[in-house]
């Protein structure tokens, strides 16, 4: 077991997790009164049995489904999830356990936290894209007229729980959508990482953990300095500002076959954010082009419309970073370093939107 020390909780790293989540639930049995599992369709098939099976509080617990997808992480069904704590009697002793990706941890965080004021939670994370990054930072949010994120808060679990075996149950789409984090963390601060990650096969899962515990060592660090991103936590979101707006682009689309994984969206982010770097901090081009080539061979190619380039700028002006109207970006001058506070005319954002359109069509 690893455990490694955040500001007031502790990640921990096992492959026999359900040891630790016992440890921790006697440990604090006297603190809590009611146990509450949130979980989408998936885990509950594929991670509930797993956990109930070593894991008696479980067995006792209320557990509380919701559909997978970004499409249910809104206020429409925290309304429904609160009601249901009311109507099952949860009070500010009630523990919510997030079992589950991305959506379910801030989803489930930003309901607890704000439940009576405030009930307790904790996370297992059972997607590669939420062991490295989503379940760790105390950022819980919902998304607000398919804008990502726009209602939120930071509020800290009482613990993380991490068992990388739960990656073997995801397909190749849902670990790519995590390795794009890992890719992101390696880019602003660690070149040698960005080798390993060149390297590395995300379906090797006896090799994969390494990565895993370097990648959440590089998030708590940054968040640990600045945990309210008033500074250095903002590189974190390399890649996001333009990530986020063609997420929350697609995401609008009734088809849910064109909607697009937040990692995916974040790799396309990467690219383009790689190119405002080249233009503003001045990225060599052999990196830009390192990174381009590298990205492209890991995930499909997305057609970006230039009619719709206009519509994703608007959708950037959202972006939480901004300041005096202008479009922040946190860039990297060099593989493994970043500089914060950076902004992009929207003419040099659709530079860099139609780089990645031009580079997309070379591949057919």
């Amino acid at each position: 077991m690893i455990e490694i020390k955040a500001s007031d909780y502790s990640i921990f790293i096992s492959k026999d997790i359900a040891k630790e989540i016992n440890r921790f639930l006697k440990a604090n049995k006297s603190r809590y009164s009611k146990l509450f599992i949130l979980v989408d369709e998936k885990t509950l098939e594929y991670c509930y049995p797993q956990m109930a099976a070593h894991i008696p509080a479980f067995k006792d617990a209320e557990i509380i489904e919701i559909e997978s997808g970004e499409s249910s992480k809104n206020i429409e069904i925290c309304s429904q999830i609160w009601a249901t704590l009311s109507d099952y009697g949860a009070d500010r002793q009630s523990l919510i356990v997030n079992l589950g990706g991305g959506v379910i941890g801030d989803m489930g965080g930003f309901i607890a936290s704000v439940f009576k004021r405030g009930i307790g939670f904790i996370n297992i994370p059972t997607t590669l894209l939420s062991q490295v990054d989503a379940s760790i930072g105390g950022k819980v949010a919902v998304d607000l007229n398919n804008i990502k994120n726009e209602i939120g808060l930071f509020s800290n679990p009482s613990a993380v729980f991490i068992d990388t075996t739960f990656l073997q149950t995801l397909d190749e789409r849902l670990l790519l959508s995590g390795f794009a984090e890992m890719i992101k963390h390696a880019l602003i601060v660690d070149d040698i990482y960005w080798k390993k990650i060149k390297e590395a096969d995300i379906f090797d899962f006896e090799k994969i953990d390494a990565l895993v515990e370097t990648s959440i060592h590089i998030k708590n660090k940054i968040v640990q300095e600045d945990p309210f991103e008033k500074n250095n936590r903002k590189a974190l979101n390399f890649g996001h500002t333009i990530g986020h707006a063609i997420e929350s682009h697609f995401l609008s689309k009734q088809n849910i076959s064109k909607q697009l994984l937040h990692g995916e969206a974040i790799a396309i982010g990467m690219i383009c954010e790689a190119y405002l770097s080249n233009r503003i901090v001045n990225l060599p081009n052999d990196a830009l082009e390192d990174i381009t080539t590298f990205i492209l061979s890991l995930y499909e190619p997305v057609q970006l419309k230039k009619t719709d380039f206009d519509r994703m700028i608007e959708l950037m002006f959202h972006d939480k970073k901004n300041e005096n109207t202008l479009i922040n970006f946190s860039l990297i001058p060099a593989i493994g370093k970043y500089e914060i506070n950076k902004t992009a005319s929207p003419d040099l954002i659709k530079e860099a939107l139609k780089y990645y359109s031009e580079k997309v069509k070379l591949l057919k």
